[in-house]
């Protein structure tokens, strides 16, 4: 069974077959301090939330394939349907097989505040909040530790180094292993560098999302801050599945999301269909070039897949076998170049929470 929301049933092209995926999957490390991982990573997100139903089953499933298959980072956000994300890890994981549970390496996102009838009100920071909110996901992920811990916005009431400092001290009694940020810009990343070492920034870096490239991940480089890059195939919006008729749940972010809209999401189809000529040209989908894009930017960067189901896992993981030639590259370029993208990629109340933007 899988979800009535899926891409595939919106879908008129084929999906070329994938490329082959040598075993054990490539890894990455995740900055100078933090562990090595699987160059692709599964983003649980719309497990949970965001992204209309989802199929438990089939979540789990989901979850237990890229386990089998090598992926060995998972990432999730404490307020994903409010600690439903975590409790369906931590119940997938019990249910892996002992080795593939061993390599798990879990990335929490924690900090953001809700009410019980879904809505935002902000972002908590402050060091006996950041303890409070690791003891809720370490019980329901049933962990002893938590490998990446990040707050998911930066609290802008409380110092990024105080935020920072919270964690370091949960580093040093042993309930986390490494400290991550989440979509800050150069100067926060050296300011909270300076408190304690960091593994990785998740941040948001795709074809069409590009403002990384100016500052940010000269900044991370230079500090040896990895990036694990979410948002890479534009939450569909470029894996070549989404089309312009497509009905979304009343609960879908997208239906809120400038790109997504009118005449922008138009103008980026029309953007997809000029990948997806590029795509069948190398015997491949629009995902997998989309995904193989963002790894081709430098093996500092792990880019974070959203796959609910099955086989978009199997097809994203397709991506590690695509290569470029430079010939490539530069058509890619000229299909997509920066800035083509039509609309910002939250709507303008989120977008003002980014530190990243500002």
């Amino acid at each position: 069974m899988t979800s009535p929301n899926s891409h595939s049933t919106h879908s008129t092209h084929s999906t070329p077959a994938s490329p082959p995926v040598h075993r054990p999957l490539p890894t990455r490390p995740l900055g100078a301090t933090g562990p090595r991982v699987s160059a692709i990573g599964l983003g649980a997100m719309g497990m949970s939330a965001l992204y209309g139903d989802a199929d438990r089953s089939e979540s789990i499933a989901t979850i237990h394939a890229a386990l089998d298959a090598g992926v060995t980072l998972i990432d999730t956000g404490d307020f994903y349907g409010m600690g439903h994300n975590e409790m369906l890890i931590g119940e997938a994981l019990r249910a892996a097989p002992a080795a593939d549970r061993e390599k798990a390496l879990i990335s929490v996102k924690f900090g953001a505040l809700r009410d019980p009838d879904g809505g935002w009100s902000g972002y908590d920071g402050r060091p006996a909040a950041v303890k409070n909110f690791a003891a809720y996901s370490l019980q329901r992920l049933g962990a002893e530790h938590i490998d990446v811990y990040r707050i998911a916005r930066v609290d802008p009431d409380v110092p990024v180094e105080e935020t920072v400092g919270a964690i370091a001290e949960l580093v040093e009694a042993g309930h986390v292993r490494h400290i991550g940020l989440s979509e800050v810009g150069a100067d926060t990343l050296r300011r909270a560098a300076s408190v304690a070492p960091i593994a990785d920034l998740q941040i948001e870096y795709s074809l069409i999302s590009r403002g990384i490239e100016d500052s940010i991940l000269p900044t991370a480089r230079e500090l040896g801050i990895g990036v694990t890059a979410y948002g890479v195939l534009s939450r569909g919006l470029i894996s070549g599945h989404f089309s312009g008729g497509r009905k979304l749940a009343a609960d879908d972010f997208r239906g809120m999301s400038p790109r997504f809209q009118g005449d922008n999401l138009r103008h980026n189809l029309d953007l997809v269909e000029q990948l997806r000529k590029i795509a069948e040209q190398k015997g491949v989908s629009v995902a997998q070039l989309a995904i193989a894009w963002v790894l081709s930017r430098g093996e500092d960067i792990v880019p974070l897949v959203g796959a609910r189901r099955r086989d978009r896992l199997a097809e994203a993981l397709g991506a590690l076998g695509v290569a470029f030639g430079e010939d490539e590259l530069a058509a890619i370029e000229r299909a997509v170049p920066r800035g083509a993208a039509a609309g910002e990629r939250y709507p303008a109340a989120q977008m003002a929470h980014l530190d990243s933007e500002h």
